[in-house]
C-alpha cells in the first residue's frame, strides 16, 4: 500500500544582503523601500505561500576593514518591515530571524506576541545565535560568549520567552462595559524566571496572541543545532536541498523528536533553495549560466577567494590562475562577519584542493569560484521544476522549501504564474489558505490544545 502523498509547503525568503542577490541587474529593485518588500510579500501571498523569510544582518560585512560593498548593503529592522507587511497581507506567515545572542527575552517576547496580534496570527520567530565577536562589538555585551554556551543561552532564551507567552491563558480579559470590570485576573502575565543566563520576575504585558507563542524556526546545522530544533522548533531551515544530504539530514533530524515526545510531523524541514525557470530545460541551463556569471563578477572572485588566502588578493587577475602563494592562517582573518570563513577549517588544504581542480579543469580563478560556489537548486522549465520539488518532498528530502529568487523583488513571479498552478494540478499543492494562522498554514497544532490533549493523556 502506498504513503498518501505529502502536501508541499512553499515560503519565500527576500535575500537582503548576500550573493544570491543580483542588485546590478535591471530587473531589480531597491532592498530599503518597502514597496520592495510589499510587491514581494504580495507575490508570494498571491502563490498561497506559507509565509516570508526575513533574515537578519546586525553587522554588514567586511573585507579588510572595509563594508564589503559587492553586495547589497543596508537591512532594514525585521519587525518594522514585518509589521508594516501584515498590513498589506491578509494570510501570509511572517518569519523574521531574531537574535538571541544580544536581546533579551522580554524585549523580543513582547514584540512577537505584539506582531501576532497585529497579523491576526501570523508572526514567526527564527531563533539564532552570533558566532562572532565582530558582530558583538556592535552591543554592550560584545563577544562575550565562548561557542560552546551560545546555545545554552538561546535554549534559556526560548523557554524563558515561552514563559512569558504562557504568563496569559487567553481568557483573562473580560472587558464588561457594564460593571467596568476589565480582567478577571489581575495577576495575569505574572511571571518568575531564575537561570544560568536570565534572572527576571514582573508581568508580561502583552495578552495571549491568536497562535499562543509565534511559530518556531531554527536555523543550525550542527549537533547541537539539530538538538535544539528538535527539542522545540517547529521548523528547521536547512541548507540541504540536494537528494542524498537532504534525506540524510531529514532522516537524522525527524529521529531526534522521539525523545522529546514529539511525532515526525511536529517539525518541518525546510531547506532553502534558489531557481533558474525557461520555457525549456536548455534555456533555463544557459540563463543559470549567465545568472552565476552575475553573481560571481571577476572582484567578487577575487573576494570569495580571499575567505580561504585571508590575503589582499586584489593584484591578481580574476581570469587568470590561483595564486601560488598558500594562505595565511591565524586567529585575525581579512574576512569579518563572513559565515564561510567557518567552512574553511583547514585553508591549507583547501587551497591544494581548489588548485588541484583549477589545474584538472582549466579554470581561472573566477571559474573556480564559479563552479565550486552554490549553483542554484532547481534548473529547467516550469513542468520540470514542479515535478523535481515534488519528487523531492515524496521522498523525504524535505517537507517544502523555502525559495531565494536572485532578483527582487519581481523574481518570484515566475515562479507563482508557472511552476505553482502545475503543483496546484498534481494535488500536491493549496489552491486556497484552509485557515487563518500560519500554524494552520503549516499543519502545526496550537499549543493550547496541544497542552489540553497533553493533560487528557
Amino acid at each position: 500500500m502506498s504513503k498518501p502523498l505529502k502536501q508541499i509547503h512553499l515560503a519565500a525568503h527576500f535575500p537582503g544582503v548576500n550573493n544570491t542577490t543580483v542588485w546590478s541587474d535591471p530587473a531589480a529593485g531597491s532592498h530599503i523601500e518597502f514597496s520592495s518588500f510589499a510587491h514581494f510579500a504580495r507575490t508570494a501571498e498571491r502563490a498561497r505561500f506559507d509565509f516570508l523569510f526575513l533574515a537578519e544582518g546586525l553587522r554588514l560585512r567586511e573585507q579588510g576593514g572595509k563594508i564589503y560593498d559587492l553586495d547589497v548593503v543596508g537591512r532594514p529592522d525585521t519587525f518594522t518591515i514585518l509589521a508594516a507587511l501584515a498590513a498589506v497581507t491578509e494570510h501570509l506567515g511572517l518569519t523574521g530571524t531574531i537574535n538571541s545572542t544580544f536581546n533579551e527575552p522580554y524585549e523580543v517576547a513582547r514584540q512577537f506576541a505584539s506582531l501576532d496580534h497585529l497579523s491576526g496570527g501570523r508572526a514567526a520567530w527564527n531563533v539564532v545565535t552570533s558566532w562572532d565577536a565582530f558582530t558583538g562589538e556592535n552591543f554592550r555585551r560584545g563577544g562575550f560568549l565562548p561557542q560552546d554556551e551560545r546555545y545554552s543561552r538561546a535554549k534559556e532564551f526560548l523557554t524563558t520567552a515561552n514563559e512569558l507567552f504562557d504568563s496569559w491563558h487567553g481568557d483573562e480579559i473580560l472587558a464588561d462595559q457594564a460593571t467596568g470590570t476589565f480582567l478577571r485576573d489581575a495577576g495575569a502575565g505574572s511571571f518568575v524566571h531564575k537561570g544560568a543566563q536570565f534572572d527576571i520576575h514582573g508581568q508580561f504585558n502583552v495578552p495571549r496572541s491568536p497562535q499562543g507563542r509565534p511559530v518556531i524556526f531554527q536555523a543550525g546545522e550542527s549537533d547541537e543545532g539539530r538538538e535544539f530544533a528538535a527539542s522545540g522548533a517547529d521548523a528547521i531551515f536547512s541548507r540541504y536541498a540536494t537528494l542524498d544530504a537532504g534525506q540524510a539530514f531529514y532522516t537524522d533530524v525527524k529521529s531526534r523528536l522521539a525523545k522529546y515526545g514529539r511525532a515526525p510531523g511536529d517539525l518541518l524541514i525546510l531547506p532553502a533553495a534558489s531557481f533558474v525557470l525557461g520555457d525549456t530545460d536548455e534555456e533555463a541551463e544557459e540563463i543559470a549560466h549567465q545568472v552565476r556569471r552575475q553573481q560571481v563578477s571577476g572582484a567578487t572572485a577575487l573576494k570569495h577567494l580571499e575567505f580561504v588566502w585571508n590575503r589582499d588578493l586584489s593584484s591578481y587577475d580574476p581570469e587568470g590562475p590561483l595564486p601560488d602563494v598558500d594562505p595565511l592562517v591565524g586567529e585575525e582573518h581579512i574576512s569579518r562577519g563572513r559565515a564561510q570563513v567557518r567552512m574553511y577549517r583547514d585553508p591549507l588544504a583547501i587551497a591544494r584542493e581548489w588548485r588541484e581542480l583549477a589545474e584538472a579543469n582549466k579554470w581561472s580563478i573566477r571559474d573556480l569560484v564559479i563552479n565550486t560556489g552554490n549553483r542554484q537548486t532547481f534548473v529547467g522549465s516550469p513542468a520540470t521544476v514542479a515535478r523535481t520539488i515534488n519528487d523531492f518532498v515524496q521522498a523525504d528530502v524535505s517537507d517544502g522549501f523555502i525559495l531565494v529568487p536572485h532578483i527582487t523583488p519581481g523574481g518570484l513571479d515566475v515562479f507563482a504564474d508557472t511552476v505553482v498552478p502545475l503543483l496546484q494540478e498534481q494535488g500536491v499543492y493549496r489552491t486556497e489558505y484552509e485557515g487563518t494562522t500560519l500554524r494552520d498554514h503549516l499543519g502545526l497544532t496550537h499549543p493550547d490544545r496541544a497542552r489540553t490533549e497533553r493533560a487528557a493523556s
